[in-house]
């Protein structure tokens, strides 16, 4: 009797040891859990569209705000004084007319980057040709060649040198001269959302607006950010990359020929206008992506590089090291090749086919 008294007991205390374990088991597992929740809770994502494109932006907050309608708010505002579309914005005011004075903030700041990278690339990049994308059916219009009369007549309005402003008023020095931001105003309303979020105590962001993109901090790992470069070849896939690049609290912006183009008489007609000449660039670089310490430079960067062509772009980077670039081309043999100055190397890495 006793022998089997003893039994009961021991098997009461291993049931008991086992339901123990148990628990501890399922609290220790119910806990993993939380933490892991906690950890990415912080993690919020926005997404909507403006500019006639999308964004998207990720962020950490460790207080869970929701900023979407801040965003949006944001961007209507910065799209009131920059749009080409909307027809009572800054902008359209200042096309339709000959002078404008200063109502929100935005237009100045970007005439000024303008007047920079203008100046930089020796007019590669000009604000005032937008009249002539049009023209080349790169507009509302759709695609139509038009003839040299027709060009010679707009490229002489082609002229951001005319284009005069201070702190309180732009104005024009020709009449019917037209400014379109188009090819800088995506990196800049980047730079204005990630001012926001940073003004909020946002550290860790990752900002994007029709591709031209701001990167700060770290993502929910704790890494760099990692951001793809696409493939140019015109049969690739919309999301096939080339590269990816780690960004350490810079901004990134890219531009290229390889997928917005129409062939007309044989000929390919790339959307890039060469400002001096008034016609689509004819030469073998496919992608320009730029890095730098604001989105508005490189933006307006990325978009004169395509209009210089490789060497060009490669000697202006190494006379002016405050940004980098990575250049994806056509050698004149017809292969691809890429190149990549010495500030991103050691944050590139290739995608094996």
């Amino acid at each position: 009797m006793r022998s089997n008294a003893n039994k009961n007991i021991i098997y009461s205390i291993v049931l008991l040891l086992m339901v123990a374990i148990v628990y501890l088991y399922r609290q220790n597992q119910k806990q993993n859990i939380q933490e892991i929740k906690q950890d990415f809770t912080n993690k919020l994502v926005l997404s909507g569209n403006t500019m006639g494109t999308t964004y998207r932006i990720v962020y950490l907050d460790d207080l869970n705000r929701d900023f979407q309608e801040s965003v949006d708010s944001l961007l209507m505002v910065f799209n009131q004084s920059l749009s080409t579309y909307i027809a009572d914005s800054e902008l359209s005011r200042f096309n339709q007319s000959d002078s404008l004075q200063f109502e929100l903030p935005f237009l100045l700041p970007v005439l000024k980057s303008s007047k920079e990278v203008h100046m930089l690339t020796q007019g590669a990049f000009d604000p005032t040709v937008g009249p002539l994308v049009n023209l080349w059916g790169f507009g509302p219009g759709g695609p139509q060649l038009k003839d040299s009369v027709n060009i010679n007549t707009m490229l002489a309005l082609v002229d951001f040198n005319s284009i005069e402003f201070d702190s309180v008023q732009v104005k024009k020095l020709k009449p019917k001269m037209y400014l379109d931001f188009s090819a800088i105003a995506k990196g800049y309303g980047v730079d204005i959302v990630a001012g926001f979020l940073q003004d909020k105590g946002i550290d860790n962001m990752l900002v994007e607006i029709g591709g031209e993109l701001v990167a700060k901090g770290t993502n929910e790992n704790g890494e760099l950010w990692r951001v793809g470069v696409n493939k140019p070849e015109e049969i690739s896939k919309p999301d096939e990359l080339y590269s990816i690049i780690a960004l350490s609290n810079r901004a990134m912006a890219t531009s290229g020929n390889y997928r917005n183009y129409y062939e007309a008489g044989g000929m390919k007609i790339s959307h890039t206008i060469d400002p001096a000449t008034g016609r689509p660039v004819r030469h073998g670089l496919l992608s320009a992506t730029v890095i730098a310490n604001d989105c508005m430079r490189a933006d307006a960067l990325a978009t004169a590089i395509m209009v210089m062509g490789t060497e060009k772009a490669i000697e202006l980077q190494k006379k002016n090291p405050d940004f980098e670039i990575f250049l994806i081309y056509n050698d004149e043999n017809g292969h691809l090749k890429s190149y990549a100055s010495e500030g991103i190397i050691p944050f590139l890495s290739f995608v094996q086919e």
